[in-house]
């Protein structure tokens, strides 16, 4: 996509000028560290197991960590949604986290005060962001539930049919209706297998880790091993 060739440029000269990117997911991540040398660049975490991060040379990216206080349950995609609701980049946020039945979101420094002034609902509940110290999450480490399934196979339609209990076909509609992401991508081949640690995300039924095959069962299928994200 024209998107991705000028968002990867723009982090290589921003790199190459001595600045800072901004938030990277995994895949974007890989593409830009693959137009550079390993000297070149440093990788901020946020904290220790973060999948978003930012590269830079000599300065440590500066960022804001919010927490969202409400009085209501929300969720995790209803909070990804009323950021995209804002209208800005994805490569502004860093990611969003549960810990002890709290979220937090990492921000962008530039964009903070804009965040914190306008996200004030998340979906229909009122939410008020309170700017917290880093060193909150600097112990947090990401949980997950880990699951095992019968499948006949690692095509990516096989695997949401068992995960979300239904037909395949009514996987394979979720793949055209475009609520399938593979490593950071909307997934369009339903015929495509899955990888070890290939992360994917269902929508409306969360965000997995594929594991891999444990083994095989007399009947020539699989048995395999994901953990989904809490």
């Amino acid at each position: 996509m024209k998107s991705d060739v000028y968002k990867i440029n723009n982090a290589v000269e921003k790199i190459k000028s001595g600045k800072n990117t901004l938030f990277l997911d995994q895949r974007e991540y890989k593409l830009l560290t693959s137009k550079l040398k390993k000297h070149e660049y440093n990788v901020y975490y946020p904290y220790k197991d973060s999948e978003k991060v930012m590269l830079y040379t000599e300065k440590i990216p500066i960022v804001k960590l919010f927490k969202i206080n409400t009085a209501e349950k929300i969720r995790h995609q209803d909070i990804l949604g009323s950021l995209f609701a804002l209208n800005i980049d994805s490569s502004f946020f860093g990611d969003i986290v549960l810990y002890k039945d709290d979220y937090y979101v990492y921000i962008e420094n530039n964009l903070a005060n804009y965040i914190k002034d306008n996200l004030n609902m998340i979906g229909n509940k009122k939410i008020v962001l309170e700017e917290v110290s880093l060193d909150v999450l600097k112990d947090y480490e990401r949980k997950y539930e880990e699951k095992e399934m019968i499948v006949s196979s690692l095509r990516i339609d096989g695997i949401v049919s068992s995960i979300i209990n239904s037909s395949r076909s009514k996987a394979l509609e979720k793949i055209k209706n475009k609520e399938v992401i593979v490593n950071y991508e909307v997934m369009s081949k339903n015929s495509y297998l899955l990888k070890e640690n290939d992360i994917f995300s269902i929508r409306r039924y969360g965000k997995y880790k594929f594991v891999g095959v444990v083994k095989s069962t007399k009947k020539d299928n699989y048995i395999v091993k994901y953990l989904k994200y809490l």
